[in-house]
């Protein structure tokens, strides 16, 4: 009989909470919350967008969203006004201090690959991000 550890399933979800502590210790630095960073990453591409695409971007329900905007609105990390020709949308873009944490964030993301990545050659990186990419399209 295989051992729970013996299944990839296990390992993935080993790998993800280790990655997603050494997120989680580097962004709470930076004043920010896991998750937070993914809708800043967004907003940095694009600011003014409509609530509603953020949540759908980010794979969660509106009033996940929300909570996750007023918290980060509370932060000052963005704001959201409603847009000019429809009331009913409400659009977000950065504050300035979202817009400073740019750099600060990418870097935590650049020393966190370096570590996910320690003693692995770049075909074998390469050949990981290909089988991620194919099981994460399988699981979709």
């Amino acid at each position: 009989m295989r051992q729970i550890q013996d299944y990839l399933g296990f390992q993935l979800l080993q790998v993800h909470k280790a990655h997603r502590a050494r997120a989680e210790a580097a962004l709470n630095q930076l004043g920010l919350h896991t998750g937070q960073e993914m809708l800043l990453l967004r907003l940095w591409i694009e600011e003014g967008v409509p609530q509603s695409q953020l949540a759908a971007a980010m794979g969660v329900e509106p009033p996940t969203a929300t909570k996750m905007l007023q918290r980060m609105e509370r932060a000052g990390l963005i704001e959201r006004r409603p847009d000019a020709e429809d009331a009913r949308i409400s659009r977000v873009y950065l504050s300035e201090r979202g817009r400073a944490l740019e750099q600060p964030v990418l870097e935590v993301w650049k020393r966190l690959e370096a570590q996910t990545v320690v003693g692995l050659s770049a075909t074998e990186q390469a050949l990981l991000r290909r089988l991620l990419m194919q099981v994460s399209a399988n699981l979709s």
